[in-house]
């Protein structure tokens, strides 16, 4: 007889709120450990056909810091679908004006391009400041995974 293998689905998955501060913390590196936990990948019930991973808050996005020559050199760039309609945006624009949107993108890089993918990013949530209308999930700390 072969030995039964429980098998999680998104039923019965039961889902964490995390909280990350991202006051002087690298962007790569901290979208890294968001990325991991987004995806479940931190539990040991981890499985890769369903979204198994928990919900994460960001805080002081406006504060996350970059490493080396990249807050003068990084280009964020996209494409409007006319022809000439590349735009490249620096770094200290968006910082700027959407600070939010550094981590936002740095984060739905390291994910699955997939419909999987999208329903991840969901469970992001991110801010500019210190404040956040999530203290009723009362979130736990986010855990150092380096």
């Amino acid at each position: 007889m072969r030995p039964s293998t429980s098998h999680n689905n998104a039923q019965t998955q039961d889902r964490a709120w995390l909280l990350a501060d991202a006051d002087g913390k690298v962007l790569g590196r901290l979208a890294r450990d968001i990325a991991y936990v987004l995806q479940g990948k931190h539990k040991p019930t981890v499985s890769e056909h369903y979204d198994c991973g928990d919900s994460v808050v960001v805080v002081n996005c406006e504060k996350v810091a970059v490493t080396g020559r990249k807050a003068e050199d990084k280009q964020y760039v996209h494409y409007t679908g006319y022809p000439g309609g590349r735009r490249e945006i620096p770094y200290a624009t968006v910082k700027g004006k959407h600070p939010e949107r550094l981590l936002q993108k740095a984060v739905e890089r390291m994910l699955p391009k997939t419909k999987l993918g999208r329903q991840m990013r969901k469970n992001l949530f991110v801010y500019a400041g210190g404040e956040h209308p999530h203290a009723a999930q009362q979130p736990a700390p986010l855990p150092d995974l380096s």
